[in-house]
């Protein structure tokens, strides 16, 4: 069974891809970032699916 990872923040996530949160924002507005799960009035992105989206942008 896999354990899960601690899920990033839009900030987080922002500082991990060098962009600010209202790029962030957009991207997720468009459907063209990296994939984002809402969890209640949150946003949160998974790790691991940051780091496949980035492999993709290529």
């Amino acid at each position: 069974m896999k354990t899960l990872e601690r899920l990033w923040s839009p900030k987080e996530t922002a500082a991990f891809l060098g962009v600010s949160v209202k790029t962030l924002y957009d991207w997720r507005y468009k459907r063209s970032g990296p994939p984002s799960h809402r969890l209640g009035r949150h946003v949160r992105y998974l790790p691991d699916e940051v780091y496949t989206w980035v492999k993709r942008q290529s």
